[in-house]
């Protein structure tokens, strides 16, 4: 289905779910190339511009937070992008369908539009792109702070779970901005001039949008790991100390039950006969304890 905006002389053409229906109608009327309409067809396409004389093919990510709210998921945005026109194709980020929709209710309001020229309309859905992916990324941030504080508490599966689930996002982070970085970078140095002049400030804005996102996610990366490795270590001690002090439990009680173990054999023992073995025997416990906690002590083990 294909819905249609109409900025002066500018048509923002919204394409859903893309059927063969829509995609000849899109190669009949506008002649893209069939390579590119088959990029439509198809999912999870790696980011990529193809530039031709009258018109560009772009095959955008950004990260978008799943339905609970934990975990980024990958959206897929692709545009059509000509002289007059901007076709945006498939089940694009939310962003660009909100984005649509209030243009078409401004369109049935009839009010006047801010963009007259295609290049302008796209600078301005990839920088509402940008702002929402920014506030993601800053997301990320507040939740490893989170976890900073968690650190040194004693809640050690909430930890691990939300060092996991942050780890996860970034790498997620990771790979969607990366393979986009030297995409964006075509527009600086004008090797996508675009329709409209002097739109090299305005290109030159998304770059540094990338070029931020990207530098904070590589920020959080190496966070992550420090805090994961920091997290480990905590623990690795938490458990040396907790063995640490049932080893010298056991070693203690070793020599009292070996005691109680030998008076309790039907042998001749000493004091065996005597009336008050049994606080002779315990005496001898007692004393053998003291003495093993006080040479523990003396050699800081405990």
């Amino acid at each position: 289905m294909i819905e249609t905006v109409k900025i002066g002389t500018l048509r923002w053409h919204h394409v859903i779910s893309p059927d063969d229906s829509d995609l000849e109608f899109l190669r009949e009327n506008f002649h893209f190339h069939p390579l590119d309409l088959e990029d439509c067809r198809s999912p999870n396409q790696r980011p990529k511009i193809d530039i031709y004389d009258d018109y560009y093919f772009m095959i955008l990510h950004f990260p978008n937070f799943d339905r609970t709210n934990t975990f980024l998921t990958t959206k897929e945005v692709k545009v059509f992008w000509g002289e007059d026109y901007v076709i945006t194709i498939g089940q694009s980020h939310w962003v660009v369908a909100k984005m649509f929709d209030e243009a078409k209710e401004q369109q049935e309001r009839k009010e006047p539009f801010e963009v007259g020229t295609s290049d302008a309309l796209l600078y301005r859905i990839l920088e509402k792109l940008m702002q929402e992916s920014l506030s993601m990324i800053r997301r990320i941030g507040s939740e490893l702070d989170f976890i900073s504080q968690e650190l040194f508490s004693k809640r050690a599966v909430k930890t691990i779970e939300e060092i996991s689930v942050t780890r996860k996002n970034i790498i997620l982070l990771n790979t969607i901005f990366k393979p986009a970085l030297r995409l964006f970078h075509k527009f600086e140095t004008g090797a996508i001039k675009g329709f409209a002049e002097n739109m090299e400030d305005y290109w030159g804005n998304i770059l540094d949008y990338y070029q931020k996102m990207w530098d904070m996610t590589e920020d959080y990366e190496e966070l992550i790991e420090g805090f994961s490795k920091t997290f480990d270590s905590l623990q690795a001690n938490r458990i040396n100390e907790i063995i640490k002090v049932l080893t010298l439990i056991s070693s203690i009680l070793l020599p009292l039950t070996f005691i109680t173990g030998l008076y309790g054999m039907n042998v001749g023992l000493p004091f065996q006969n005597h009336p008050n073995s049994f606080w002779i025997v315990l005496g001898c416990m007692l004393l053998i304890a003291s003495g093993m906690l006080a040479f523990f002590r003396k050699k800081k083990w405990l």
